[in-house]
């Protein structure tokens, strides 16, 4: 199988390639000039907002999957920088599709959206048919890269699938993120780096969280099993307080940690509980989590550890 992965130089990118590895596909990835990509790959520079670039990636690499995980991901970021958040979610994604429809041979196409795009929910788990309510730019423009995605589906017959990927965390995630964030200051006062005490934000907000190897399981499942022009859900199907997450984290370390709340880590805007309903990943790729989150935070502590006693 020739599959190409466009961000290849972010968090999920190296986890993806991978997985494609041991199931012996010829992996190709993108990235952008001065970023690394892990794993074994043809590595491409691309620059997404450049749409002859993307197109003649396409026609010379003519893949039979293509996995699209360049984005701005950061919903803090997204208030902070709306423009760029615009311009690579939704243009760049425009430009994949437009690529994608001059090909003669029409590859699958994965497009990795968000479980941020539907926003304060009344009711939980939610599923794929909930209305989309953004509360966030960065979800904002997820939603509309998915609704980009059905109508170019519809109107030219592309063999593409939607995904609203819920928060994937693990080893190797940038410390804006908040599983990170609290694993990096955690081993920072282990280290004697930082004073025992972490910035938090809001404690209170619930979160579905998946390691990020068993997302990519479930993005590879989709590729083979997924059906065309359906929107599927990844995630743990459980939503854990951020509170609870914090206190796994301390109870692994042991120094003695206090937190106090840092208003720069407060969003304007802050949806109380996101939790995914998985039924339709799972009747469509057979995918079971295998993963536990005490297991991700031990790898993502031991990463930040590592990381930062270099």
């Amino acid at each position: 199988m020739n599959t190409l992965v466009i961000g290849g130089g972010g968090f999920v990118g190296a986890y993806l390639i991978a997985e494609l590895n041991t199931g012996g596909h010829r992996v190709h990835a993108t990235k952008l000039p001065g970023e690394e990509i892990r794993g074994t790959c043809t590595i491409h520079d691309l620059d997404i907002l450049q749409p002859e670039a993307v197109s003649a990636l396409l026609e010379q690499l003519k893949p039979d999957w293509i996995f699209h995980l360049a984005a701005q991901s950061s919903v803090a970021l997204s208030w902070k920088r709306p423009q760029l958040t615009v311009d690579v979610n939704i243009k760049g994604t425009l430009n994949l599709l437009e690529a994608v429809r001059q090909l003669a041979h029409q590859p699958r196409v994965l497009l990795i959206g968000s479980g941020e795009e539907y926003g304060p929910v009344h009711c939980c788990p939610v599923g794929e048919d909930t209305p989309l309510h953004p509360g966030n730019v960065y979800a904002a423009t997820k939603a509309c890269q998915g609704m980009l995605g059905e109508i170019y589906a519809k109107a030219y017959g592309m063999d593409l699938l939607c995904v609203r990927a819920f928060n994937h965390v693990g080893p190797g995630q940038a410390p804006m993120f908040v599983v990170s964030d609290f694993c990096r200051q955690t081993a920072a006062i282990e280290l004697g780096q930082q004073e025992p005490v972490i910035r938090i934000g809001n404690l209170s907000a619930k979160r579905d969280f998946t390691d990020v190897r068993d997302v990519v399981r479930a993005y590879v499942l989709l590729a083979e099993k997924g059906i065309a022009g359906r929107v599927y859900n990844v995630g743990s199907g459980k939503a854990v307080e951020i509170r609870g997450i914090l206190d796994l984290i301390l109870a692994q370390s042991g120094a003695k940690i206090q937190a106090e709340t840092d208003p720069a880590k407060l969003r304007p805007v802050d949806v109380p509980v996101v939790e995914a309903d998985i039924r339709r990943l799972q009747e469509d790729t057979g995918w079971q989590r295998q993963i536990p989150l005490e297991q991700t935070i031990r790898d993502t502590l031991a990463y930040w550890r590592t990381e930062l006693a270099k």
